[in-house]
This record gives C-alpha cells, structure tokens and sequence, in this order.
C-alpha cells in the first residue's frame, strides 16, 4: 500500500518492520466530506477514547502533559501517551510502555486536508529512569492521520522502523519486550491499528 502522507510525519522505514493499516470513506459533497474530516479529527486528537473506538482487544491510553499529569484534553506535541496494553506491563512503565508525542501536524489546501501525529517510545515521564519503557526501541514511530482528499476521508495508522526493544536493565522486561513486541509486530498491531482506524472514520454519532 502506498500511503500519501501530506503531513510530511512519517519517518523512512530503515530499520525493523513496517505496520500500515487504513479505512476509508465517501462523503455525498465537499461540504460533507468537510464535516466528516473535523469529526474524524476530533476521535484522533481524544486519545483517552481510542479504546471505546478501537474495540475490546485494544490497549488503553492514557494522555499525560510534558509535566507528568494525567488530563483529559486532546493530545498535543510535546505530551506523553501512557499505553495499557493486554498482558503483562513493562517494569520500567509501571505496569504501562510509553510514548512521546514529538510531532502534531495540520495541512490545508484547496479540497486536501490532513492532520497527524507521530509518537516514539519514551522512557516513564513519573520517574528518573533512562531506560525506554516500551516493547519498541526508540527507533520505532507509530503516526496517526486523518486526510481528506475531495470527497474522501481515510484514516492511515503507519508504524516505521520497529523492532522489540532491548534497552532495559532488567531482565524481566528484556524477556517481556521480546516476546510482546514479537507478538505486536507479527499479529497484534496490525489487528488494533486496523480496527482503529476503520474506527475514525465511522460513519456514526459520536
């Protein structure tokens, strides 16, 4: 699948494995289609409500701020994303893998409009510790976009560049982030980025 990325987020994939997963829709006029893209926008930015849209096998996400509070806004560059994955958390985490928002992003021009953003596997914000607390090394981005092009709205979810990660010093999470991020990689990822991303574009009352 070749991904259009206005947004110009998503890293080259040089390392590792690559994820790709959309869904699309056709709205009856620009006006519509419009419409739609904002309420797309929206589910996108409200990252607390991904696993409501996902569905049942999805992780749980947590925005926290730069700071390490927990909050109820949509995300923004320069926020953390705590991730309650299904199975066993990562020590380093607390219990959670983590990530950094390093790149929000919006386009406009003419009937092109694309939002995104791109996150990377980040040590815990809530303690001093150095190691990255994530299945994924810090190589790894996942980015998240919503584009209309026209009458079409598509939700693209690309992974780039991951591999399981083996930046721990402990030997229960070195196990751990092989075998969950082998999973993810192999199966998991592929399955909860689908789902979510049909999900953003829903044609549904939020």
């Amino acid at each position: 699948m070749k991904t259009k990325d206005y947004t110009d987020i998503v890293p080259e994939q040089y390392t590792g494995r690559g994820i790709e997963a959309d869904a699309s829709v056709e709205l009856e006029d620009d006006n519509n289609a419009s419409i739609f893209y904002n309420a797309a926008k929206e589910r996108l930015l409200n990252v607390n409500k991904w696993h409501k849209i996902a569905g049942f096998i999805s992780a749980e996400f947590q925005v926290f701020d730069k700071n390490g509070n927990e909050t109820q806004r949509n995300v923004q560059q320069g926020d953390y994303i705590r991730v309650d994955i299904p199975g066993p958390g990562s020590k380093a985490g607390e219990g959670y893998d983590w990530v950094f928002v390093e790149e929000l992003k919006e386009i406009g021009d003419g009937n092109i409009q694309s939002i995104g953003f791109r996150v990377r596997p980040a040590a815990n914000p809530l303690d001093n510790q150095e190691h990255i607390a994530h299945f994924y090394d810090a190589a790894a981005t996942s980015n998240f976009i919503i584009t209309r092009e026209e009458i079409k709205v598509t939700a693209t979810i690309i992974d780039r560049n991951v591999k399981p990660n083996d930046d721990t010093g402990s030997v229960t999470d070195k196990l751990r982030h092989t075998v969950v991020g082998s999973t993810a990689i192999n199966s998991f990822s592929k399955i909860q980025w689908q789902n979510l991303a049909e999900g953003l574009v829903e044609r549904k009352s939020d």
